[in-house]
């Protein structure tokens, strides 16, 4: 099984996410207590997505996340670079156009789609500016870019719990519901060393996003960032 570091080789992250394919979706059910179904809806929400318009989903594993767009009536791309996560995701929804893609160096032309979004993934990724980057010039004048990814909850008392439970509670939870628990002892460790929502947002600016702003969930153990592309 592979576990992957915390300086995110992308094949050692590729082929962590492959092992994990087949039960992923229940897993990240079991362990977020369901959370991770509210946290879809307020990305669907943020993400605004029309009839015509044109998503892509970025490090989008299984398509779970892009349901809701398809849904909206918007074209989506499921996007990602894991092929273990793709080939699941094509079983189960044959209709969606599934894309492998690295995240620094996306498949697509400038100016493609009218929002762009990643849940969860960008903290995987080994250049986040890079990525941050791509995701800008992919995206139209006026488009914009909805991020969903761990964060670090505002309450004190709350963040050490919280922290107690990813090193301590989920790894025998994971050992008892996933394929390969050592994946998810690497996810806990990259949630606690991922940027907290200022420095995200700070990011976001850097690469070239204008109306930079975020938005706790669940007491700040998720943050939604979103930002636009001057028209």
């Amino acid at each position: 099984m592979t576990r992957a570091s915390l300086d995110k080789q992308p094949h050692e992250v590729a082929s962590m996410f492959d092992d994990v394919a087949e039960r992923y979706d229940l897993t990240n059910d079991l362990l977020s207590l369901g959370q991770d179904r509210v946290w879809r809806k307020e990305v669907a929400r943020a993400v605004d997505a029309r009839p015509a318009q044109k998503v892509l989903d970025l490090a989008a594993g299984t398509a779970t996340s892009s349901l809701p767009f398809t849904r909206a009536g918007a074209y989506v791309v499921p996007c990602d670079f894991s092929l273990g996560m793709l080939q699941v995701g094509k079983k189960r929804h044959p209709w969606m156009p599934f894309t492998a893609g690295d995240a620094t160096r996306l498949p697509f032309r400038d100016d493609v789609f009218d929002a762009v979004t990643i849940s969860f993934g960008l903290r995987n990724v080994q250049d986040t500016d890079a990525a941050l980057s791509e995701l800008y010039r992919v995206t139209k004048p006026g488009g914009r870019v909805v991020i969903c990814e761990f964060s670090h909850p505002t309450w004190t008392p709350f963040r050490t719990v919280y922290t107690e439970y990813l090193m301590r509670a989920l790894p025998p939870v994971a050992r008892a519901v996933s394929s390969n628990p050592d994946a998810y002892v690497y996810l806990a460790e990259s949630i606690r060393a991922w940027p907290d929502q200022p420095a995200l947002a700070e990011r976001l600016r850097k690469a070239g996003w204008s109306k930079v702003a975020w938005r706790n969930l669940t007491g700040g153990i998720v943050a939604l960032h979103r930002g636009f592309k001057d028209s």
